[in-house]
C-alpha cells in the first residue's frame, strides 16, 4: 500500500516542528536565566558564533552586536559583565533567530551543557538536552528516509 502524506499530515508535522522550536528557545532562555555568569558567557558565545554582523544588529535591539564588537569580533569572547546585561527574553529571541540560520548550532548546546558539571544538575538543562537529542535523532532518521539526491 502506497502511503502519500495528506496536506493535513504535512501541516501537523510543520506545526509540531514550530512548537518544538518555540519550546527549545524558551528552555534555552530558562537555562540561561538560572545559569552562573561564566556559563551564561559560554552559552552566548556558542549561540553567537554562526551569526554575521547584520544578524547581530537586527536581534534584540543590537545588544549582541555591541557585545561582539566589544569582545573583538570575529574572535568572540563574551565578558561576564556583558552576559549579565542580557535578559532571558533576549536569549529567546537569539535562539529563535539562530534556529533559522543553523539548527545544528542550537543542537550543539546539548554537548556543551552535558559537558558542564555546573549545568548538568539543572532540571531545565536536562530537559533541554533531552529535547535537543530527540530532535537531532528525528532529523537523522528523516535524512535516512530521503533518497540520496535529496539529502
Amino acid at each position: 500500500m502506497n502511503h502519500n502524506p495528506t496536506i493535513e499530515e504535512a501541516s501537523s508535522e510543520k506545526v509540531t516542528c514550530q512548537v518544538s522550536e518555540i519550546t527549545i528557545a524558551q528552555l534555552v532562555g530558562q537555562v540561561y536565566e538560572f545559569a552562573p555568569p561564566a556559563e551564561r558567557s559560554r552559552l552566548l558565545e556558542h549561540l553567537l558564533r554562526p551569526l554575521g554582523v547584520l544578524s547581530l544588529v537586527a536581534i534584540a535591539n543590537g545588544i549582541f552586536a555591541k557585545i561582539s564588537f566589544r569582545s573583538g569580533f570575529p574572535d568572540l569572547h563574551v565578558q561576564i559583565e556583558d552576559a549579565q546585561n542580557v535578559q532571558a527574553s533576549d536569549v529567546i529571541t537569539l535562539v529563535n533567530h539562530v534556529q533559522q540560520i543553523s539548527v545544528h548550532a542550537v543542537d550543539g548546546l546539548a554537548d556543551m551543557l552535558a559537558a558542564s558539571p555546573v549545568m548538568a544538575g539543572s532540571a531545565a538543562a536536562a530537559l533541554l538536552i533531552a529535547v535537543l537529542l530527540q530532535r537531532a535523532r528525528s532529523r537523522r532518521a528523516g535524512d535516512r528516509a530521503l533518497p540520496p539526491s535529496m539529502v
